[in-house]
């Protein structure tokens, strides 16, 4: 359930940070410490958010990448060092986009990237607000997939964004117009259907859960 093609790296293309992310920046947490959000309770069980590293879970995220399912708009399959270029961008950047497995029950099975949408190439095609905060995911496994687990995990972890970040009002995602069953786990999980945006590789469906609507939606 991502775009084509994930957000850059940290770089030239990237926007310009304020001075409060400078300090963040500085403090090393433009993502309010994601590793420390900790557990949330859903109706398919305990999920939470752990961090890749790459010496642990590179073997687990390039399986899953060569999936033709995933691969059709992640664009990521190939050998191993095709997934670890991609991920070790951003371990080594600035801490725009943070990568991180997501944990049921004990076992990962999915994998996401949380990053800050305003400060992304993104924010060039929306009316992007201060702390706005991206997601992308992908469910790893056949077995969880077409039966409402990734609608259950993107309420959660834009649940986890909005109580652990309290300057984030807003929760995006852009996956592909083509992907309908992203889409539709999107509008399923308390997103809302926003706008349609020309990016330089898709056509993308802006997706937007509002702090305000949380309990609504």
């Amino acid at each position: 359930m991502s775009p084509t093609r994930p957000p850059d790296p940290p770089g030239d293309d990237t926007l310009d940070l304020r001075v409060e992310d400078l300090v963040a920046l500085l403090d090393g947490d433009l993502l309010d410490s994601v590793a420390t959000w900790g557990l949330a309770d859903t109706p398919v069980g305990s999920f939470g958010l752990v961090p890749v590293r790459l010496e642990r879970d590179l073997h687990l995220l390039t399986r899953w990448m060569n999936d033709p399912a995933v691969a059709a708009f992640w664009e990521l399959a190939g050998p191993d060092t095709v997934t670890a270029d991609h991920v070790r961008a951003q371990l080594e950047g600035d801490g725009r986009s943070v990568p991180c497995l997501g944990v049921l029950d004990g076992t990962p099975m999915s994998y996401f990237e949380i990053y800050r949408a305003d400060l992304d190439p993104l924010a060039r095609y929306y009316p992007a607000r201060p702390h706005d905060t991206g997601i992308h995911l992908l469910i790893g496994g056949d077995t969880d997939r077409g039966r409402g687990v990734g609608t259950t995990l993107l309420r959660a972890v834009a649940d986890l964004v909005l109580d652990h970040r309290p300057r984030c009002t807003r929760v995006v995602a852009e996956p592909d117009i083509l992907n309908t069953s992203s889409v539709s786990a999107f509008l399923s999980g308390g997103f809302r259907y926003a706008a349609e945006a020309d990016l330089p590789d898709k056509r993308a469906a802006l997706m937007i859960r509002d702090r305000a609507l949380r309990h609504v939606l």
